[in-house]
């Protein structure tokens, strides 16, 4: 028996033993070893959807607050880069960060030479494709570090652990050097993505997003070298930093000189403004702003909507999704106050009337400013529609009990609220991201979806772009014009509008009415003056006045924020109709004597 027991000790022992050897011949089911990784298109796929997560969306919280801080939008605190002494370095994060450089680099580095000896499995055009977007997105790490710090160092590989290599390769190369990278980067995402979104939503990449970011980039390149040239900001200008670098001293444009370098970055701009916009058509605007279930506006209504597929003027969006957890707060915020963030009356001031007049001119029409619907009245319909109105319906679907019928705005501005969601610091607040229903706007419940590229940005680069390189009116520049003005219910007669603009009047309120400390001329004025109607709130406004070198006049003129006007009659009168003699109508008109 004891033989038996024996025999069968070694037999389960060696079954044990070789059981055991096969496990420890497999990779572990929970993790991938690199080697094993970016084979095959689902990989490359899971690999480059990550990488979404890096686009700004100016916070989920209220992406429509992306003006703020400017001349246009203004929250309720004063930022400190705009106070001496307070404008300091954090102690920690900053834009000298190479995480995401680092792995897009890996994956380059990785599936280039396996893409070229065809060995990554599934459909090659999507391989091709993924692979593009990997372009893309370090062509947009690069752009924020290009608007960030300029000069940068250019990395195209990973790095060994190795001092004296992560030093050499630590040099910051000239600013015009990083921006042609990333054109460079652009036109490789270009050629090797599809020319639509491959999902058929537009929530991935497509050629035409890589085309529109090029000409974003390159405006910004072209204008910021021209309104900065012979200063220590661009390569070669005086006490230029780079030049104490001996790899920089003797550096030369790629095109000879900065003027070139200007021209070929503004070229760059047009002609890849120009292949987005002669394909892509501009949502329809009906002229109505809805108030109910009968009443429609696709223009409007782009900017709220839950599925923003069906928009041929939306080139890429990014979807939230309550079942998956994928929130924002974009509806509860947008149907208030915009989280206290509010628009300033030279933002208002600048929309023109819908005859194409700029309000002070004779014959313009103008309401006046007792008012908010005076303000709105026969306006630009970018006013019109997305500035908000006491009393304005912003809810009547999938309303709960508690509503008491549809939500609207209040009968006043409530400039004095102690929370800073229903606090309109300005009076004046935008509606855009607006949607009708109520069951969207649960606190961080929002599913609405948020534009990051849409085509009339390349109509506007155009504009802008052909302006700054030929200095006159020609190319595509009217057609483009005269399609924005026309959706936007405004007589389309550009030169009517530029005879009638007194810059003095325009620079009261207006920024970028300056360039370097000099008033612009009439015609680029309001190039700039159609980009911030059409842009209001979406994020381009603080990098658009740095390029354009519009807040020198600031260090020796300082400015005044203003809002709405609320000490003339009508509000006053507004406040006592409604019986609302209370704490606010007090602060706001200097009456103790109520009684209470």
């Amino acid at each position: 028996m004891k033989v038996i027991q024996n025999t069968l000790a070694v037999i389960l022992a060696a079954v044990v033993f070789n059981s055991c050897n096969d496990k420890l011949d497999m990779a572990p089911e929970s993790s991938i070893t690199p080697e094993n990784y970016l084979w095959d298109e689902s990989q490359l796929a899971a690999y480059t959807v990550n990488r979404y997560n890096s686009f700004p969306v100016n916070g989920e919280i209220n992406p429509f607050a992306g003006d703020n801080a400017t001349d246009v939008q203004a929250s309720q605190s004063v930022p400190a880069s705009y106070v001496t002494g307070e404008y300091r370095v954090p102690l920690t994060g900053g834009a000298w960060e190479f995480s995401e450089i680092y792995n897009i680099n890996y994956f380059l580095k990785t599936v280039l030479p396996r893409y070229k000896e065809n060995k990554i499995t599934g459909n090659p055009e999507m391989v091709k494709h993924y692979i593009g977007e990997m372009y893309f997105f370090r062509a947009l790490q690069y752009f924020g570090k290009l608007t960030s710090l300029g000069d940068f160092p250019i990395l195209k590989t990973i790095l060994p652990d190795d001092r004296a290599a992560l030093i050499e390769a630590s040099k910051r190369l000239p600013r015009t050097e990083v921006a042609r990278f990333i054109i460079s980067d652009l036109d490789s995402a270009i050629t090797l993505m599809k020319n639509s979104s491959p999902d058929g939503k537009n929530n991935r990449l497509s050629q035409k997003a890589a085309q529109l970011f090029k000409s974003r980039v390159a405006l910004f390149e072209g204008t910021w070298l021209k309104y900065f040239k012979n200063t220590p900001f661009v390569p070669n200008g005086p006490d230029w930093p780079g030049a104490t670098k001996d790899y920089n001293k003797n550096y030369q444009f790629q095109s000879g000189n900065i003027d070139n370098e200007i021209n070929w970055f503004l070229d760059q701009a047009i002609e890849s403004a120009d292949q987005v916009a002669s394909a892509s058509s501009l949502t329809p605007n009906s002229g109505v702003l809805p108030q109910n279930a009968s009443e429609s506006n696709a223009y409007v209504e782009m900017f709220g909507n839950t599925d923003m597929s069906g928009y041929d003027e939306v080139l890429l969006w990014k979807a939230y999704n309550r079942g998956l957890g994928i929130t924002n707060n974009i509806p509860v915020n947008s149907s208030t106050s915009n989280l206290g963030i509010g628009i300033t009356k030279g933002m208002v001031d600048s929309y023109l009337m819908k005859n194409g007049l700029p309000i002070y001119a004779a014959g313009s029409g103008y309401h006046g400013d007792e008012s908010i619907a005076d303000v709105r009245k026969d306006r630009d319909q970018r006013a019109y529609l997305f500035l908000k109105e006491p009393n304005q319906i912003n809810m009547w679907i999938n309303l709960d009990q508690g509503s008491h019928g549809a939500i609207k705005e209040p009968f006043l501005p409530n400039i004095t609220s102690g929370s800073s969601q229903f606090r309109y610091n300005t009076g004046y607040t935008s509606r855009k991201g607006v949607n009708p229903d109520k069951s969207l706007a649960d606190n961080w419940g929002g599913s609405t979806g948020y534009i990051i590229f849409r085509s009339a940005e390349a109509y506007l680069n155009y504009l802008e772009a052909y302006y700054e390189r030929h200095g006159s009116v020609g190319g595509k520049m009217e057609q483009y014009w005269k399609a924005l003005r026309k959706r936007a219910g405004v007589d389309v007669d550009i030169n009517k509008t530029i005879q009638a603009t007194d810059m003095s009047i325009e620079a009261k309120g207006n920024w970028s009415a300056y360039s370097a400390n000099k008033l612009i001329d009439k015609t680029l004025f309001n190039i700039r003056r159609e980009r911030s109607a059409e842009f209001l709130g979406e994020g381009f406004r603080e990098r658009d006045l740095r390029r354009w070198r519009s807040m020198d006049q600031l260090i020796t003129n300082k400015f005044h924020i203003e809002g709405f006007k609320i000490w003339g009659n009508f509000y006053k009168n507004e406040y006592e109709k409604a019986g609302q003699t209370d704490l606010t109508y007090k602060l706001v008109y200097g009456i103790t004597n109520t009684g209470n």
